[in-house]
């Protein structure tokens, strides 16, 4: 993966529109891949982990430039950014692996800005989501971090879920000290906390080096959806209403180039694997280790699972996060 062009990303001008959990969400400068085609470029933002797998194969198989589309990639620090480009329109879309709970943050700023066309399900099976603790901790189940220090990664889905999860599993009075992923694990090893509520692929690798190991994993199935083998929609790829309505065919063959990085990763994984190095921090032997998560297209959606996504998307409401009721359903792509 090669980088061309470095963007520059400029306050937005809607943020005043994001009341709660605002504070907490920068935009920082973003570097981006520009794939030259034809047409409209279609700016897509990622964060660097593996539940974007779909999106980055697609790139690097060429998908994008064989459907006729202009991709340019831009990388940000952390899923909120992703969310507030999109509706500063310096972005155009997210690839998997963006918070769910960040799009609809935003969603509930600006009513009919994100359509979701590919949702990235996990739960104790495929996991994303974990918990996890130094070596030689001697905590057990999750009620052991009870007034303890938790880590959680950065932004209002992460922390607020980390806060949910100890309070249901037992650990009262825990504080959760919000820090980037890619310092879970050093702050584990140094003792500056106790826990971490993390994303794969940190609990893979503190495994692998020996420093930490994973307390509980799929703890969003577990805890907040009331079924460990129940999918989290935690993360998802989208477009803008705008794009789509502006350029409806190339939104189109954008997202069936998509669909095709997405039968790619489900029927050749161990093959796809090799397009996380350069996208994220993964290399190595961890290529191979990392667990993967699901992919639901717009069209598989099910009852069930429009349900479960439901119900995750009604804790920020019940905590107060969301001004009010959010249906996943108005934010599905419907074709």
């Amino acid at each position: 993966m090669t980088s061309n062009t470095l963007t520059s990303a400029a306050a937005p001008s809607r943020r005043t529109l994001l009341k709660t959990g605002a504070a907490a969400l920068g935009v920082l400068a973003a570097p981006a891949i520009v794939r030259a085609q034809a047409g409209p470029k279609i700016r897509i933002g990622y964060w660097p982990i593996a539940a974007g797998l779909p999106f980055y194969a697609a790139v690097e198989l060429g998908y994008f430039k064989e459907a006729g589309v202009n991709v340019e990639v831009q990388r940000y620090a952390a899923a909120a950014q992703i969310m507030e480009g999109m509706l500063s329109d310096r972005c155009d879309g997210s690839a998997n692996g963006t918070g769910s709970g960040n799009l609809a943050i935003g969603e509930i700023a600006a009513p009919g800005t994100f359509k979701i066309f590919c949702a990235n399900p996990s739960n104790v099976k495929n996991v994303l989501d974990e918990v996890i603790v130094p070596i030689a901790s001697t905590a057990k189940t999750m009620a052991d971090l009870k007034g303890k220090r938790v880590g959680s990664g950065p932004g209002i889905q992460n922390v607020t879920l980390a806060k949910t999860i100890l309070e249901r599993g037992g650990a009262t009075g825990a504080t959760v000290i919000e820090l980037p992923i890619s310092q879970h694990i050093a702050a584990l090893a140094a003792g500056q906390i106790d826990g971490c509520y993390t994303l794969e692929p940190t609990g893979t690798i503190g495994r692998l080096n020996g420093t930490t190991r994973v307390l509980e994993a799929g703890v969003i199935s577990k805890y907040v959806l009331g079924d460990a083998m129940a999918p989290w929609f935690g993360g998802a790829a989208s477009l803008t209403s705008s794009f789509i309505k502006k350029h409806p065919e190339e939104a189109k063959r954008f997202i069936a180039a998509y669909a095709k990085g997405v039968s790619y990763v489900r029927n050749k994984t161990a093959e796809a694997r090799q397009y996380l190095k350069g996208y994220t921090a993964i290399e190595g032997a961890l290529t191979g280790e990392v667990p993967m998560v699901g992919y639901t297209m717009y069209n598989e959606f099910t009852p069930a699972d429009i349900a479960h996504f439901q119900k995750f998307l009604d804790l920020f409401a019940e905590k107060g996060i969301f001004s009010s009721r959010l249906m996943v359903d108005s934010m599905i792509y419907k074709g």
